[in-house]
């Protein structure tokens, strides 16, 4: 069963992916508070979590050290804060459903076609977990296992096939012109 972590959690286990560890003085009796306190200075999060309350990141971090998704240490006179493998592996889920391909300023005309025939020995769960990962990333469904692009994607969409395991049964073309794409022009909001 997959667990649903809030946003804020979703960020503290990316700030812990990032940075690795959180080292805090052991002496202080409020512990989290300081924890939380450094979280937000040194995550990056002044801006986005202005109004949070310390509390509220202090239980977080106490609902992912209870489910073992980070561990508390404390050595020589100082507390660590880690991802646990459990931990690490929630992280890259978590960036994996964050995914995004980076848009171009400007559009190079070339649009990337992803195509894929995945065998029925595969399943029907891979194909429609590619489809509908290409559809959240904001490709458009030319057919029903025919995707279109029109920014370098090639990186994501083979990340994707090694996740499903369906490597071999996905190709992407790259092509200056497709006949009639007057609706993926409007689609993409891109002009001549």
């Amino acid at each position: 069963m997959k667990i649903r972590y809030g946003e804020i959690t979703k960020d503290v286990l990316l700030v812990f992916a990032t940075a690795g560890v959180f080292t805090i003085a052991a002496t202080s009796p409020y512990f989290l508070i300081n924890l939380t306190r450094a979280i937000i200075r040194d995550g990056g999060y002044n801006k986005k979590y202005r109004n949070l309350k310390e509390k509220v990141l202090a239980r977080s971090l106490t609902g992912l050290n209870k489910n073992k998704i980070i561990i508390f240490k404390e050595s020589e006179g100082k507390f660590s804060v880690k991802l646990t493998e459990k931990g690490k592996k929630v992280a890259r889920e978590i960036l994996f459903d964050n995914m995004e391909v980076e848009k171009q300023k400007i559009w190079d005309k070339k649009w990337r076609i992803i195509i894929f025939d995945i065998p029925e020995r595969k399943g029907r769960q891979a194909r429609n977990a590619m489809r509908w990962k290409l559809q959240k990333m904001g490709f458009f469904q030319l057919q029903k296992s025919v995707w279109v692009f029109p920014y370098p994607c090639e990186k994501e969409v083979q990340l994707i096939s090694e996740v499903f395991k369906i490597n071999p049964f996905v190709n992407i073309v790259t092509a200056e012109k497709i006949y009639n794409d007057n609706n993926l022009m409007e689609h993409f909001r891109l002009s001549v």
